[in-house]
């Protein structure tokens, strides 16, 4: 009997790990996700990893306060900017995941580079770290929280005018 209860114990210890184990495969992938698809500028697919509300918080780097907003409003506003680059490329790293059933927390450090020709320098980069808040609905994990941590930027920071620009433009 004592033998039983043990592989019990173990095979319940074993279904769970691989629950959390599915469950941080997904987490991080949904934050991959918004970033893959913000540089391909697949607006749709970078509002698919958020909740219907979003608490969007950049305050550290504009000095703007945080935020509850839609995808919508979140991609409505990224398109002003994000499009007028030939490129950016978000990459992030040193990932940790914390869940809980339905709730997660993720934290990671990002870097954004965002690239256009320019006789000043054609490379604007912004690095830092990311706090995000996840739920679970209907069994995909969905964003409810971005908060950017800035640490620093270097580069030519006149590109962000310029790709401005270029969104009216066109």
């Amino acid at each position: 009997m004592k033998s039983l209860i043990i592989a019990l114990a173990i095979t319940s210890s074993t279904l769970l790990n691989a629950q959390q184990m599915e469950d941080y495969k997904q987490i991080q992938e949904a934050v991959s996700k918004l970033f893959i698809n913000t540089d391909t500028n697949n607006w749709d697919g970078v509002e698919a990893q958020f909740a219907v509300k979003v608490t969007l918080d950049y305050s550290s780097m504009t000095g703007n306060s945080a935020a509850e907003l839609t995808p919508k409003d979140i991609t409505t506003s990224w398109k002003t900017v994000l499009p007028g680059f030939a490129n950016t490329h978000h990459q992030i790293g040193n990932i940790i995941i914390e869940s809980k059933e339905r709730e997660a927390h993720l934290f990671c450090y990002g870097t954004a580079t965002h690239y256009l020709e320019d006789d000043n320098g054609n490379i604007w980069t912004v690095v830092g770290s990311y706090d995000f808040d996840l739920v679970k609905i209907d069994n995909l994990w969905k964003i409810s929280s971005m908060t950017f941590n800035y640490k620093y930027q270097d580069g030519n920071k006149a590109l962000v005018t310029k790709a401005i620009e270029n969104v009216k433009n066109d």
